[in-house]
């Protein structure tokens, strides 16, 4: 029986690179997004069902899951839709914060409640959450992005506990660094004159040559599948180089020596 899956954000980057890679293994892909009319595409693909979708509408959200239950079977939810919001905390306004939460977080868990009901009723299906390295630690110009990877990362671990009474699963795939246009229309940039030399720092992370060694967005999206089909009852996935090799240090030497060494790296 042919499987579904349900995918937030998938005009470009990861959410296009997933909905390309479950269209090629043969699934039926609800590819949905702001603006479907820019993903042309991915709508004459077979098997690929492009919708309209601002995660920040929780009324559309309702209404957009509800039109797509009544048609189709779901097996694999994928909450990808996001952007960063980078900068100094001064230099963020109140609207730049708001919109950040409700996009990467808010939109979450509103997708998460309305597919709940039909995942418990059914006894199975699987919720897949992008967060991101900066999900299990964090760097100076992300606190608000972190806030949000890290309210995905703690609402994942908590709904998990709740559903897998129902055989359902919540999972989390936190990426690093990746060659999208993340750096560039995903990202939103902020800066304050007081933290100029800090922000220049941080940007040496979002150089043309930095960003040629991140990972593909293909390779997550393989990432990705293999979470919706190992089978494994496992919460965390990370996928890539960078986010493997920082996890892997904030577990051998603990969290407060990392936060110490990050520190002592953009104290100028």
């Amino acid at each position: 029986m042919q499987k579904s899956i349900f995918i937030t954000g998938a005009s470009s980057g990861l959410g296009k690179a997933a909905a390309l890679l479950f269209q090629s293994k043969g699934w039926h892909v609800i590819a949905t997004m702001r603006q479907p009319e820019k993903a042309t595409d991915l709508a004459a693909l077979e098997n690929v069902t492009v919708l309209p979708l601002d995660v920040t509408d929780a009324q559309q959200i309702k209404d957009t899951v509800a039109k797509v239950l009544s048609i189709h079977t779901i097996d694999v939810v994928l909450n990808n839709a996001g952007y960063g919001l980078i900068g100094p905390l001064e230099a963020l306004t109140g609207e730049q914060i708001y919109t950040q939460i409700s996009t990467n977080l808010s939109g979450v868990i509103h997708v998460c409640k309305a597919f709940t009901p039909y995942f418990r009723e059914k006894r199975s299906g699987t919720f897949i959450n992008i967060t991101s390295t900066f999900g299990l630690l964090s760097y100076p110009t992300c606190s608000i992005y972190s806030a949000t990877k890290f309210g995905i990362d703690g609402f994942s671990e908590a709904l998990a506990y709740e559903l897998a009474q129902f055989n359902v699963q919540v999972k989390v795939v936190a990426p690093g660094g990746m060659q999208t246009d993340f750096a560039g229309r995903s990202l939103q940039a902020s800066t304050h004159n007081a933290y100029e030399q800090l922000v220049a720092k941080v940007s040496e992370g979002y150089s043309e040559e930095q960003i040629a060694q991140y990972t593909k967005a293909e390779e997550v999206a393989q990432v990705i599948y293999d979470a919706a089909t190992d089978g494994k009852n496992q919460l965390r996935y990370i996928a890539g180089k960078d986010a493997i090799a920082l996890y892997n240090e904030r577990l051998t030497i603990g969290a407060e020596e990392q936060v110490r060494k990050i520190k002592a790296q953009f104290i100028l």
